[in-house]
């Protein structure tokens, strides 16, 4: 994941710039030939999902208030858990997209709508829609890429503290809303700051969250659960909303990882990007930077289509439901300008981000140069680069990379 302009072979310097150009025109045209053919299919799609969304949500609530059997809380666990995700991932991230705003329809729309997540959807808008999609991969800029609590890139220098970010990711995928309304926040920069220098705009910001997580825990630990008592379901049904919220904020982390941090996504330096990037240059940047997961149907909706992810870059405000419509134009573009479209099955993508979390955990080169044999030694020498100072960590640190390079190199 090493910014691109650093890598030996830079899998764009065979573009021209009006190569870049001429591939910004052609999806400009694949946008607007959708654009152009959005009707009424789509509307009644989304309104479907919606429905289905509501009715299964309802039903699980209500199979849950006899929770105190065991069939009945499996089966209103798996409800409730597949209708949160639902709402977070095809309806709610992408309605405040701004994907479904053509209808007109003032009950689903980015200006109005509202999710069941901790995180307020305007806070959401500026950090996800104008920052994130903005700056996608930009080492700096895009805090996306680790959420300012990992390290993302081989050009970022190791300390210790990083070997304990599998760890951190853990548990920021099991409190995942939580994590992204921290970050919305900008909750570290901010509690840095004095607490008399804070702005206006920050403190109602953290009024707006914590009343939102003050809604939601209510209706899902207090509210749904107290109705259950006339059943004895009362603690069977706070461990189902309890469980329906970690499977939501697992799953949800999960194609998130898988969208943006697979082995082979590309990231950028900040210095690397034009003052004045154009459409193409913009294109190209977020087709190298995001990956796709391939699958059902089903497991497209479940992921907001989101297992489109280049398309959806690319795309951000066009409907989820066209993007599996226009993948395969999108990867013949890749194919007819050499670059790699980025795509493989869920196991596999979770699997490489995470392998990537646990890589950049450790020094450059640490796990390219540990095998069996030498383990023992590979952990002494990791060991001394966590308790001793700075300049024999960087003694060691290029140790290692050569170590590496001639591996790399003898392969």
């Amino acid at each position: 994941m090493t910014a691109i302009t650093r890598k030996p072979e830079n899998p764009i310097a065979h573009l021209s710039d009006a190569d870049i150009e001429q591939i910004g025109a052609e999806l400009d045209a694949i946008r607007q030939e959708v654009i152009d053919s959005r009707g009424a299919d789509d509307a009644a799609y989304i309104r479907k999902v919606i429905d289905v969304q509501r009715k299964l949500e309802l039903g699980s609530r209500a199979v849950l208030l006899a929770s105190v059997f065991p069939p009945a809380w499996v089966l209103g666990t798996l409800g409730l858990s597949v209708a949160k995700i639902l709402d977070n991932m095809e309806i709610g991230h992408n309605i405040m997209h701004g994907q479904w705003d053509w209808m007109r329809d003032p009950k689903i729309h980015s200006s109005t709508w509202e999710w069941d997540n901790a995180t307020p959807s305007e806070a959401w808008k500026h950090s996800h829609n104008e920052v994130h999609h903005t700056y996608t991969n930009i080492v700096g800029k895009d805090n996306d890429l680790g959420y300012g609590i990992m390290r993302v890139d081989e050009d970022q220098r190791w300390v210790p503290m990083y070997l304990a970010q599998p760890l951190w990711n853990f548990i920021n995928a099991c409190f995942f809303e939580y994590g992204i309304a921290a970050y919305d926040l900008e909750l570290g920069k901010n509690l840095r700051t004095p607490k008399h220098k804070r702005s206006e705009a920050f403190k109602a910001n953290v009024k707006g969250t914590l009343g939102k997580i003050r809604k939601q825990a209510t209706k899902d630990y207090v509210v749904h659960p107290a109705l259950s008592i006339p059943n004895g379901s009362f603690l069977p049904t706070l461990a189902a909303n309890a469980t329906a919220n970690l499977v939501r904020n697992l799953w949800t982390h999960s194609v998130i990882m898988c969208g943006h941090f697979p082995e082979g996504v590309e990231t950028f330096e900040k210095k690397a990007i034009p003052e004045k990037e154009t459409r193409g240059q913009w294109y190209v940047r977020q087709m190298l930077g995001s990956a796709n997961i391939s699958g059902s149907k089903a497991m497209h909706v479940m992921t907001g289509n989101l297992s489109h992810q280049i398309e959806h870059h690319l795309f951000p405000d066009l409907p989820s439901n066209r993007y599996a419509e226009v993948a395969p134009k999108v990867k013949a573009l890749f194919d007819k300008y050499g670059l790699n479209y980025h795509e493989a099955p869920l196991p596999a993508q979770v699997y490489s981000a995470w392998h990537k979390v646990v890589r950049l955990s450790l020094p450059n080169g640490w796990m390219a140069t540990t095998n069996a044999k030498n383990l023992p030694s590979q952990l002494k020498l990791l060991y001394g680069m966590t308790t001793k100072g700075p300049k024999v960590r960087r003694a060691a640190q290029a140790r290692l990379q050569q170590q590496a390079r001639k591996l790399a190199q003898a392969a």
